[in-house]
C-alpha cells in the first residue's frame, strides 16, 4: 500500500508492504514522489517472488529463540550465560508475537525498560544476542524477514570500565578467608589469579599438559577472545601449579576439578568471610586484581 501526502512544502511518499519495514521519503514534486513509489514497489515485488507471508504469521519470536537455544547455544563455550539470557527473553510478553508484527519499536521499548533494571553493558549484550538470532533466522533458516528488526536500534552507552584493584590488606584477608574453606583449591585459585591475571574460566581449564615447568610458561588454549596465549609464571605461581599437579590423580584431568558455578559460590562465601575482617571488600569481583 502506498500513499503520497503534501506536508509543508514537500510531498511525502510512503510505501507499506506486509513482511517489510515501511519506507518513506520526501520530494519537491508529486511526480518525483510517484516515480519513487513505483520503483520501491517494483523492488519489493522482485524480492517477494518467493516470499510466503503466512510463514511470518505462523512463526513467533519464541519459536526463533527456542530453536536458537536448542541448536546454537549448546555449541558455545559461554553457553551457560547465553542460556540464561534466552530464558529472560522467553519470559517477555513480546515472545508471543508473530514475526509479521515484530517491529524495531518492539525492542526499543524492551531496551528502555531493561535499562531501568540492569546495567547498560548487560543491555548491550542482550541486544547483540537478539540481533544474532534474527540474523541467523534470515540468512540460514529461510525465514522471509526483509530486514533484521534490531539492525538499526541504537545501543545504550556502555558504562565506564571498572578501576577497582585489590589492595594488600584485602589480599591477606581474602587468602586467610580462603584457607577456612573446606576445600584447598580456592586459595590456590585466588593465588594464581593474583599472580597471573587469569580469569576464572581460564583457571578452571588448566591441565598439566598446558604447563612447561622448565620454561616457566603456561599455555592458555581457550580465552575469552578465542585467541590462545602463553603467559610467564612467577615462582609463586609455579609452586602452586606443582602442588596441584602432585595432588592430581589423573594427569589428563583439569587441575581444578570444580564447576564454574561451584567456584563462584565458594568465592562469594570467601568474600563474605573476608568482609567481617576488612571494610569495603564486599564490592570486590574475582577479576579485580
Amino acid at each position: 500500500m502506498a500513499s503520497i501526502q503534501k506536508r509543508n512544502d514537500k510531498w511525502q511518499a510512503r510505501v507499506r508492504r506486509q513482511g517489510h519495514s515501511p519506507r518513506s521519503k520526501s520530494f519537491a514534486s508529486r511526480a518525483d514522489a510517484q516515480r519513487w513509489v513505483r520503483q520501491v514497489e517494483q523492488e519489493l515485488d522482485r524480492s517477494g517472488l518467493a516470499y510466503d507471508p503466512s510463514q511470518l504469521e505462523r512463526t513467533t519470536v519464541a519459536d526463533l529463540l527456542t530453536r536458537y537455544r536448542a541448536e546454537i547455544t549448546p555449541k558455545k563455550r559461554g553457553w551457560i550465560a547465553e542460556d540464561s539470557r534466552l530464558e529472560v527473553f522467553l519470559r517477555e510478553p513480546w515472545v508471543g508475537l508473530p514475526l509479521s508484527r515484530v517491529t524495531p519499536q518492539t525492542f526499543t521499548q524492551f531496551r528502555d525498560r531493561r535499562l531501568t533494571q540492569v546495567s547498560p553493558g548487560t543491555v548491550i549484550r542482550e541486544l547483540g544476542l537478539l540481533r544474532a538470532v534474527f540474523e541467523l533466522a534470515r540468512r540460514e533458516w529461510d525465514i522471509p524477514l526483509h530486514e533484521n528488526p534490531l539492525a538499526r536500534i541504537r545501543k545504550p552507552k556502555a558504562a565506564k570500565g571498572r578501576e577497582r584493584r585489590l589492595r594488600p590488606l584485602e589480599q591477606n584477608s581474602l587468602l586467610e578467608a580462603a584457607r577456612q574453606a573446606r576445600s584447598g583449591w580456592l586459595v590456590h585459585g585466588i593465588t594464581l589469579a593474583i599472580e597471573t591475571g587469569m580469569r576464572r574460566g581460564e583457571l578452571l581449564n588448566i591441565r598439566a599438559e598446558h604447563i612447561d615447568i622448565e620454561k616457566r610458561l603456561l599455555r592458555i588454549p581457550e580465552t575469552k577472545t578465542d585467541v590462545p596465549r602463553t603467559i610467564p609464571l612467577t615462582g609463586r605461581a609455579l609452586t602452586v601449579l606443582r602442588q596441584l599437579m602432585d595432588e592430581q590423580s589423573d594427569t589428563g584431568e583439569r587441575l581444578f576439578p570444580v564447576s564454574a558455578n561451584a567456584f563462584q559460590l565458594a568465592w562469594e562465601r570467601c568474600r563474605q568471610r573476608a568482609a567481617h575482617a576488612i571494610e569495603g571488600i564486599d564490592d570486590l569481583r574475582f577479576h579485580d586484581r
